[in-house]
């Protein structure tokens, strides 16, 4: 196991800046066409810059702590079916630019695939850059990539799932380095290389957020060595009531590991919520979702995450990819609280929440559910 990165060159954790509540709340934002379900039911919810932009300053005036933006590399028509599932995608980097321009709080946090061409200094210059218009609320989701599809887009051969690790601890070294060190950096690495590289300015006194989500030994190896939130996934599917147990020993395990780098890091777990005034009304809004999937779509999405090596996900069936989200929850206003206190008590530190109808649903969520996380101590009044 590597040693952890020096006080001196990680600096102070921009976890600092977080609200403190007892349980933080994110948005997943709708960047890619159908967003996070393969079916055709009636909604709002798309994919164009207008649509995100008006999710994000309703999430950050109804006090959301962070948003996430997904990245993706898919050929045309997307994972296909009448819908062209996520064909269409707003690049969440150059979304993010824009939304720190028209935001105040939240933290945006977006996926970069760092093994896909990039080179350190290229993200340490665009990400310094994105801290200083954010005024410090900019975070990167690191990204290996996994599809053989996507590595050739860019004329790249699939890298062995360990190696691809390795080879993001080096990059995520050289970058923190030249977010931190105040002299021209030389690097002789393995896979990157820098000489007398400099970068100024350097992000504010709390560099940027840094974001994984992962579940192989190698990918929580590095995730715990670098990350300040860390993306959990249910090891047993989407069901809350399964999740509930097997999510304590797997939380306690990436805590552990974290804290043998002497390492601060909070995990986030992304639920799909269908929230309706009655469980009767949210029960029918999931039969519809499943009801009105688009079969072609459905079965491209689900062989795509079965048919690779990453380790997250694997306990989802079908249906379940269907609707959507690591973890469902579907229930009244008071269902959904007792779910996130649950989740918490497990050893969740935030949900990220994703949505089917996402302007009417979020709208719906700030009205009936927020108040009563407050009431339940989950959020500060």
């Amino acid at each position: 196991m590597s040693t952890a990165p020096s006080n001196a060159v990680r600096g102070p954790s921009p976890l600092r800046r977080l609200p403190d509540h007892k349980l933080l709340l994110g948005l997943f934002l709708p960047m890619q066409q159908g967003a996070w379900s393969p079916s055709r039911a009636p909604r709002s919810t798309s994919w164009t810059f207008d649509y995100i932009a008006r999710c994000t300053m309703m999430a950050e005036e109804l006090g959301f702590d962070l948003t996430f933006g997904l990245a993706q590399w898919l050929g045309k028509g997307g994972y296909g079916g009448a819908m062209r599932f996520r064909e269409h995608e707003v690049d969440p980097i150059i979304a993010n630019a824009a939304l720190a321009a028209m935001t105040k709080r939240i933290v945006l946090i977006n996926t970069v695939h760092v093994l896909y061409g990039w080179h350190p200094l290229h993200l340490a210059k665009f990400g310094a850059a994105m801290d200083h218009i954010s005024g410090g609320r900019w975070g990167i989701n690191i990204v290996t990539g996994y599809k053989p599809s996507e590595y050739r887009m860019f004329g790249l051969e699939p890298i062995e799932h360990d190696r691809r690790y390795i080879m993001a601890d080096e990059f995520t070294t050289i970058m923190e380095r030249l977010w931190s060190e105040d002299e021209e950096l030389t690097f002789d690495g393995r896979f990157w290389k820098t000489e007398r590289a400099f970068l100024a300015p350097k992000p504010g006194e709390r560099r940027p957020f840094l974001v994984n989500a992962a579940s192989s030994p190698a990918g929580l190896d590095y995730a715990a060595k670098h990350s300040d939130l860390i993306f959990i996934t249910s090891p047993t599917g989407a069901d809350p009531t399964q999740a509930r147990g097997s999510l304590p020993a797997h939380i306690a395990k990436i805590k552990a590991l974290t804290r043998s780098y002497g390492r601060e890091v909070k995990t986030i777990i992304n639920p799909h919520v269908i929230c309706r005034s009655t469980e009767r009304e949210a029960r029918a809004a999931y039969d519809a979702i499943l009801e009105h999937q688009d079969p072609v779509a459905a079965d491209n999405f689900v062989q795509t995450f079965q048919s690779g090596d990453t380790a997250s996900w694997r306990g989802h069936t079908r249906a379940q990819w269907v609707i959507g989200g690591n973890v469902h929850l579907v229930g009244s206003p008071e269902q959904i609280v007792d779910w996130f206190v649950q989740l918490h008590a497990a050893g969740c530190d935030g949900v990220q929440v994703n949505f089917f109808d996402y302007l009417p649903d979020l709208a719906f969520f700030g009205h009936e559910v927020l108040p009563l996380m407050r009431e339940a101590g989950l959020r500060n009044t």
